[in-house]
């Protein structure tokens, strides 16, 4: 193997930059010839390929978003396009490749698999949804990213003694929820994986004023079903507190990535030149107790959900 290529695809996540710098730069080392592909799938169909050198990803470790771009295709689902794509990669000579993403990103990679590409999948996505990684690349700039808005929005909460209803990202996995509400104190988090009672919510925000709190903070999880909108109205009418609604949508998919992310994010992508060097079969590589780990990519990403419950329970023992 004397050329690989290196694409992010699906949502962008905080220290997809640092994975393509190691990516590149380890590759470089190794002996191969790196090529980054733009807009993901959808440009690796449209044949938007260029080599990079170590230049190409100087002063990025620190920057949000992606140098090489992102994107969703529809296309990419039909197996003529998957075919057309390993076409591509051997026109340009290309056997390995680093695909940086979430699930439907990795799921793209093991139909390339499949197709005799080896396909190295770095966990890069905020919602932490990879049930074969303990953390995902951008999970953590998220939550540090929730954590920052809800000390500011409790700060004109007890100003005005009102409830907060913070809506978060994760439509299906609700760990950045989860997560920030209790490392920010919430009084309830509504999540998809447990099954909703709004009777319990306004319960917590009525004892907790009767205690002498002056806000309640409410983490909501946008894959719950209750519209976020009609949740703030019920509140406030079996309330009587006045009650705001805060939508942090994309801010938490931007920003500099934190430590934790960039150490993710970097280890991994070596982990991954590692193994195509070696000429290894397709990987998921991630981490399990602090430690890189590699599986096989259809194992991966078949594994089940494992949900916290007493990390969920804790929410609730600490906000009494």
């Amino acid at each position: 193997m004397k050329k690989i290529g290196v694409l992010t695809s699906g949502g962008d996540a905080p220290g997809m930059n640092a994975a393509i710098r190691a990516a590149v730069r380890c590759g470089i080392d190794a002996g191969f010839e790196v090529w980054g592909i733009e807009r993901g799938y959808e440009g690796l169909l449209d044949g938007e390929l260029r080599m990079l050198d170590r230049n190409s990803v100087g002063d990025i470790l620190h920057r949000g978003g992606t140098l090489l771009k992102t994107a969703r295709s529809e296309r990419f689902r039909e197996a003529k396009w998957q075919d057309r794509a390993v076409e591509i990669l051997e026109t340009f000579g290309i056997e390995g490749l680093v695909v940086i993403g979430g699930d439907g990103s990795l799921r793209g990679g093991l139909d390339l698999s499949k197709r005799g590409v080896k396909v190295m999948g770095l966990p890069g996505t905020i919602d932490n949804d990879l049930n074969y990684t303990d953390f995902t690349i951008g999970f953590d700039t998220a939550v540090s990213t929730v954590l920052d808005a809800i000390s500011k929005i409790r700060d004109t909460s007890s100003a005005h003694d009102r409830t907060s209803v913070i809506e978060v990202m994760g439509r299906h996995c609700g760990d950045i929820a989860l997560y920030s509400a209790v490392a920010g104190g919430a009084e309830c988090v509504l999540l998809p994986e447990k099954e909703e009672d709004i009777n319990n919510v306004c319960r917590k925000i009525i004892e907790g004023s009767n205690r002498g709190k002056l806000h309640s903070i409410i983490i909501k999880a946008e894959g719950t079903p209750t519209p976020s909108d009609e949740l703030v109205k019920i509140i406030e009418e079996r309330t009587g507190k006045e009650t705001k609604l805060v939508v942090l949508s994309y801010l938490q998919r931007g920003g500099s990535p934190t430590l934790n992310d960039r150490m993710l994010a970097t280890r991994c992508a070596a982990k991954a030149i590692e193994l195509l060097r070696e000429e290894s079969e397709s990987k998921a590589i991630g981490t399990v107790n602090g430690n890189i780990v590699a599986y096989d990519l259809a194992e991966a990403l078949a594994m089940p959900r494992c949900f916290d419950d007493e990390l969920y329970d804790l929410v609730d023992v600490l906000s009494k």
